[in-house]
């Protein structure tokens, strides 16, 4: 069985690499490999050639790294309700993957970030999800167990962990979403080792 967790992200402000680096914790505490990775931009100017090396930050995914994982963290800011463009021109040209059922029975989550209280993050969750069903993957989020989601006044989900940024990124993540974040970490890497792929 791979050891290794993908945690796929892209973030524009950093709060979702934010949450990424805390599902990783999560994933490392359960004694899996975190591998964080993160999407290029995409540009409507199409004669612009994007870097292939990511000035900073965790380098770029490619579709090996699909190959190698045994589970797969999703996450995105939320872009009027879904996934932003530039993880879904990813997700769009991963055929080969789905034709080949390389994700199909591994464990997967999502997690996303929002400007404000009603922004979205429910459906942008919901709506990551559709893509990962297809590749038929096993979709995992996070039980009321978890005392967070009863008092959270900002992020926190059952479908999947969630921040609340506020328009300018001003707020960090809070203890509750934090420990969330960790908690969705651990709770994938159990699933993966006890699916074992």
């Amino acid at each position: 069985m791979s050891q290794v967790v993908l945690i796929l992200y892209y973030s524009r402000h950093g709060a979702t690499q934010a949450m990424a680096n805390s599902i990783a914790l999560g994933v490392e505490k359960s004694g899996l490999e975190a591998r964080l990775r993160c999407v290029p931009e995409v540009s409507n100017n199409f004669t612009k050639i994007q870097n292939s090396v990511p000035n900073s930050g965790d380098p770029y995914v490619v579709k090996q790294d699909l190959d190698d994982c045994c589970a797969l963290a999703l996450g995105s800011p939320t872009r009027f309700g879904n996934m932003a463009a530039p993880l879904k021109y990813f997700l769009d040209d991963t055929s080969a993957q789905w034709l080949a059922g390389t994700l199909e029975n591994k464990p997967a989550c999502v997690f996303t970030s929002t400007s404000s209280m009603h922004g979205g993050q429910e459906s942008t969750l919901l709506t990551m999800m559709i893509p990962l069903f297809h590749h038929g993957m096993v979709l995992c989020g996070l039980p009321y167990s978890n005392p967070e989601l009863h008092t959270t006044l900002s992020g926190g989900s059952p479908y999947g962990v969630t921040h609340l940024a506020q328009g300018d990124n001003k707020n960090k993540l809070t203890d509750e979403e934090q420990r969330l974040c960790i908690e969705q970490g651990r709770r994938l890497a159990v699933l993966a080792t006890k699916l074992g792929n």
